[in-house]
């Protein structure tokens, strides 16, 4: 028996905002346009993109930045994503079953090194981390899958600059605001980018107490693995001053540099385990995505979390 597929409608093209069959997908469709430039677009940029009359281009726009899904730039001609699209691409990521295997990795992390460890990506003027693994340990600094710190100063922050194509990163810098949080907070352009420069020659990057007193952390790139060039986000430890100071800090990156390399995996191969919730299938996409500890790029090997200051307590972590 065969099915008659003769009435059905042959979907348009997803990224096409002409050719897609109601209003609700077009307006979907342009705000893909808009989200996949490189930089702010005009309404002439986007009319010839599109296809679209001027006059139904304007509308949408209109709407989209009404709702707070796109915003217009402060020369009140060019249009970018606004905040409530990106909040909506967060929380798609955040909560993303893909999302369970990439715990995995970021808890076998913690399990090395006995500290809190998260996952990061850029989100505009600030470092959004998308997931994070608290220690054991009663003294930590508590933050939220969600939360937001600024690029200057963390260590994050300062590898997606360092990162960034030289254009994007010099829009960004010319509007930082260069607060400081606390003493060893770099305020100042011209120290910033001497910072960039370094973070870029070494591949890692530290925060020695400029966002929190007393919090120490250190961030190693993820790198898309089809393009080696894109930084798709951060991998990152912290703890306090008093378990990790600055200057030991470095021996953690073995471990982050083979977290980085399975997270890279794990954007290039998401794989059909998207079945998240069953647990086998998780543990088996975590063996799957797993760099084998040689193969992490020549650092002094540190010794182990609990020799260096013995076990965190057990129990349930909070």
């Amino acid at each position: 028996m065969t099915r008659n597929t003769a009435s059905r409608p042959t979907p348009p093209p997803a990224d096409t905002v002409g050719a897609a069959s109601s209003p609700a997908l077009r307006l979907i469709a342009l705000l893909e346009h808009v989200s996949r430039a490189d930089k702010a677009l005009t309404l002439t940029d986007i009319i010839g993109e599109v296809h679209q009359p001027k006059p139904t281009v304007y509308r949408m726009l209109h709407q989209l930045e009404q709702a707070g899904l796109l915003v217009k730039e402060p020369d009140g001609k060019r249009y970018a994503p606004g905040a409530r699209l990106s909040k909506l691409a967060e929380d798609v990521l955040l909560n993303a079953q893909v999302r369970a295997v990439r715990h995995a990795i970021l808890q076998q992390l913690v399990d090395e090194l006995g500290e809190t460890c998260n996952f990061t990506m850029p989100a505009g003027t600030e470092v959004v981390y998308l997931d994070r693994v608290e220690t054991a340990w009663p003294l930590r600094f508590h933050l939220q899958p969600g939360s937001r710190v600024p690029l200057h100063c963390s260590a994050s922050g300062k590898l997606f600059l360092a990162y960034m194509p030289p254009v994007q990163r010099n829009r960004l810098l010319d509007h930082l605001q260069y607060k400081g949080y606390t003493p060893n907070t770099i305020t100042t352009r011209i120290r910033l980018e001497a910072e960039l420069a370094r973070v870029r020659a070494q591949g890692y990057a530290l925060d020695n107490e400029e966002f929190l007193v007393g919090l120490v952390c250190i961030a190693v790139p993820v790198f898309d693995p089809r393009s080696k060039q894109k930084v798709r986000g951060s991998v990152a430890v912290q703890a306090p001053a008093s378990r990790l100071p600055i200057d030991r800090a470095t021996s953690a990156l073995p471990a982050l540099q083979r977290t980085a390399l399975a997270f890279g995996r794990s954007i290039a191969d998401p794989g059909p385990e998207r079945k998240a919730s069953k647990p086998a299938a998780v543990k088996a996409k975590v063996a799957k995505l797993a760099v084998p500890k040689s193969t992490a790029a020549p650092t002094a090997a540190p010794a182990s979390a609990t020799a260096r200051r013995g076990a965190p307590p057990q129990g349930r972590r909070t």
